[in-house]
């Protein structure tokens, strides 16, 4: 489940080139666009913050900070909270970053399920809706945001004239993959252009990326990305993602495909010629739920509930089918963390989390990285997805100081 490699589609190979955990500006000629970039991000993080505090975290000189802060401000990006009283002199002043200033839309396609959330400048999610189709077809997601738009962006408050773009994330091979009651002529997702698809109801840039990604990149915009710059993400959904992230920067892979965890081949299963999401995905604890006469949206979470011995043997057999892949993660990435997101139960992803860790402590291999819930779970893909246009456009990269040396 990984990149499809689309710009706007755009999926962005600036954004993936360096995901910016360092806040230091630069002073190369023309790369005040950067600068900026940084000084909103280091905003954005903090909350509240000075000019002082700002030229001290980036590097940068009082009068560039200045300079900066006053076009931010006139974008209606940042705004004044006050002064910081204490000490000798003028108060300074106090900035924030206007969660008005911008909002982006983010569009989550898997195969059992659509999210449409509206984000803002803070990067908080400011509307959501979500709705369980099987199997959407085109049409059907296309009927889908076309109705829910609207109430969408006016739930939010969100101003259209400042929507930077909307992101989609979707799995690679959607209509590729076979997986349990797929039906006729759901293939058709594999040659469509998603963003000349969605344009007459999304009449923004539309940028493209794999859900794991996404899902990915969103992580590392929140703290647990600038806490522990290197973590491998496991996305649990219709089908099982994985999104490397090292030292800040995505890694995307020659092809485009790095992180295909679930395609990997499982020889721990009974069933020739296996792979991974075959036994950890949505789709296959469903078809168990169903081989047992149960229906799919049963309570996974109750101990004492008919699911239960269902969902312990699938935490069993999830836990052997992941060990060898998360080993190879380890060995070969040696990631800080390894995060659990995607739509499986909180309660369920803890309880992964925890037999996975057992299980990878009792090898000899030279690092266990802690195995544990992603900050954004359930609605990771969207989030990430409406991200995208943030990154894009006002957050900051290396590939965009590039650009900017560049004649």
């Amino acid at each position: 489940m990984r990149n499809r490699g689309r710009n706007s589609q755009n999926a962005g190979d600036s954004r993936g080139t360096r995901l910016s955990v360092s806040l230091s500006g630069t002073n190369l000629a023309r790369a005040g666009d950067y600068n900026q970039r940084t000084v909103l991000q280091a905003i954005r993080l903090s909350g509240e913050t000075t000019r002082v505090e700002l030229a001290r975290q980036t590097g940068l000189t009082a009068p560039t900070i200045a300079n900066i802060t006053g076009r931010l401000a006139e974008l209606g990006l940042v705004r004044q909270v006050g002064r910081l009283h204490g000490g000798r002199g003028q108060p300074a002043l106090r900035l924030a970053v206007n969660p008005d200033g911008a909002f982006t839309i983010g569009l989550n396609i898997d195969r059992d399920h659509i999210t449409l959330v509206t984000l803002d400048l803070a990067g908080e999610v400011r509307s959501r809706v979500s709705a369980e189709i099987p199997f959407a077809m085109p049409e059907d997601v296309i009927a889908y945001v076309e109705r829910e738009i609207g109430g969408l962006i006016a739930a939010g408050g969100v101003d259209r004239e400042r929507i930077l773009g909307v992101g989609v994330a979707l799995p690679d091979d959607l209509g590729a993959i076979a997986l349990p009651h797929r039906p006729k002529g759901y293939e058709r997702w594999s040659r469509l252009d998603i963003a000349r698809l969605l344009r007459d109801v999304l009449p923004w840039t539309v940028h493209v990326d794999n859900d794991a990604a996404a899902a990915a990149l969103g992580e590392a915009q929140c703290v647990t990305g600038f806490g522990h710059p290197s973590f491998f993400y496991l996305l649990i959904s219709a089908g099982l993602g994985g999104g490397p992230v090292i030292e800040g920067s995505y890694y995307r892979g020659a092809t485009r495909r790095s992180g295909e965890i679930g395609l990997m081949p499982d020889p721990t299963s009974a069933i020739p010629g296996a792979i991974v999401q075959d036994t950890v995905s949505l789709s296959a604890l469903g078809a168990r739920l169903e081989t047992a006469g149960l229906a799919p949206d049963s309570d996974l979470t109750d101990e004492e509930g008919p699911a239960a011995p269902i969902v312990s043997q699938w935490i069993t057999d999830a836990t052997r089918s992941l060990v060898s892949p998360l080993v190879a993660v380890n060995c070969l990435i040696d990631p800080g963390l390894m995060l659990i997101g995607g739509r499986l139960p909180m309660p369920l992803i803890e309880r992964l989390s925890a037999s996975l860790n057992e299980a990878l402590a009792g090898l000899p291999i030279p690092a266990h990285a802690n195995v544990r819930p992603a900050t954004m779970a359930g609605d990771a893909p969207a989030i990430g997805a409406a991200i995208i246009p943030l990154l894009d456009q006002l957050l900051p990269s290396d590939a965009i100081l590039i650009q900017a040396g560049r004649s």
